[in-house]
């Protein structure tokens, strides 16, 4: 990391952590129940500032790993490192940087998208879990922050992992695109796999019983609760442990599909940090509207596919012309389709 890229990484991450603290301090005091129209305006304020990250890497996206006196030689270094599927031969420095940035902004909003989306599905299952342990809605939002906070934190040291490994290792990238296409394929024929939760066979939940001091039952939204003179853990605690286990799984998904995109770790990491930001407030959304995402797990399916198979055979799709706008363009079709089968024919319900 040069002195560029620790000052960038270093002000994106002071950025973060004072909205989060803003967030917990100021906005989160008192618990309550997230109205729609609550869930929509902060969905739409996280997708705004997401936009206004991809303007900046339109006009400034050098400035992530360069300083103020590269030149193109040192943006020549940069494009091979990082396998950008750009040329720049034959440009000057200033033509070369617009073609740069031009891509950077592109890989860095497809792999937006692709967070984005495959976050529904991890949606689906945080709804399955509150459900299932019968936590009050009340206390979701914050049992959400601290998730999303470690979720931040699990994902730069896998993200960074990933990219040195795969620095040393290409062949890995191969590895993730089977893993991608196994994924797709098991995620087509489990349709209803996320339906109902186990709470009392759930590893989670026998590691937390069996090693763990717990209490039990619900304090408010409160994680640890002392009697005694004891600190002991309570129930809602389990069910952050039991959100993050699986988000940690869905990111063994999510994150291997970005690298199919880029392989800069920064555009990776930032690009799963707005998705993730902007994820509590869709949550919110989702579970007001879930009978709309009938054909979503399908649609995630046919995504998931679709970039294994470009991590496995990337040479032949650059030979034919694919960019890395023809991968927005399709994760934005399958979506959209699936979306939209949903809305014309939903699932009928049952009458009694």
């Amino acid at each position: 990391m040069n002195s560029s890229e620790l000052l960038f990484f270093g002000l994106f991450i002071v950025f973060v952590v004072s909205f989060l603290l803003l967030d917990l301090g100021v906005l989160d005091k008192k618990n309550h129940l997230v109205s729609f129209k609550e869930a929509i305006t902060y969905t739409c304020l996280w997708i705004t500032v997401s936009i206004c990250f991809y303007v900046f890497l339109l006009y400034h996206g050098e400035w992530l790993h360069l300083g103020a006196h590269s030149g193109l030689p040192e943006l020549k270094e940069l494009i091979v490192r990082y396998g950008h599927p750009i040329n720049i031969d034959g440009l000057d420095y200033e033509a070369a940087l617009k073609v740069y940035r031009h891509n950077l902004g592109l890989e860095y909003i497809t792999g937006y998208v692709i967070e984005k989306m495959l976050s529904m599905d991890n949606i689906f299952v945080m709804i399955m879990i509150f459900y299932a342990f019968n936590v009050n809605p009340l206390y979701y939002r914050r049992v959400l922050f601290w998730g999303i906070l470690a979720a931040i934190v699990f994902r730069f040291a896998f993200i960074f992992s990933a990219s040195a490994l795969i620095h040393q290792f290409k062949w890995v990238l191969y590895l993730f695109g089977l893993l991608l296409i196994y994924t797709g394929v098991k995620m087509l024929f489990e349709k209803d796999s996320h339906e109902k939760i186990n709470t009392m066979n759930h590893p989670v939940v026998r590691f937390a019983s069996r090693r763990l001091p717990v209490y039990p039952r619900f304090v408010q939204h409160h994680f640890f609760v002392r009697q005694s003179g004891k600190w002991l853990i309570t129930p809602l605690l389990i069910v952050l442990m039991v959100i993050e286990f699986s988000d940690v799984i869905f990111a063994v998904d999510s994150i291997p599909a970005i690298f199919a995109v880029t392989s800069d770790p920064y555009i990776i990491f930032f690009s799963n940090v707005f998705a993730i930001l902007g994820l509590r407030a869709l949550f919110f959304i989702i579970i007001k509207i879930i009978d709309l995402f009938r054909f979503l797990k399908i649609g995630l399916s046919v995504l998931l596919t679709f970039i294994g198979i470009k991590m496995l055979i990337p040479d032949f799709l650059r030979s034919l012309g694919f960019t890395t706008a023809h991968s927005l363009y399709v994760i934005l079709g399958v979506m959209l389709i699936a979306i939209l089968f949903s809305v014309l024919f939903p699932e009928k319900k049952e009458t009694n």
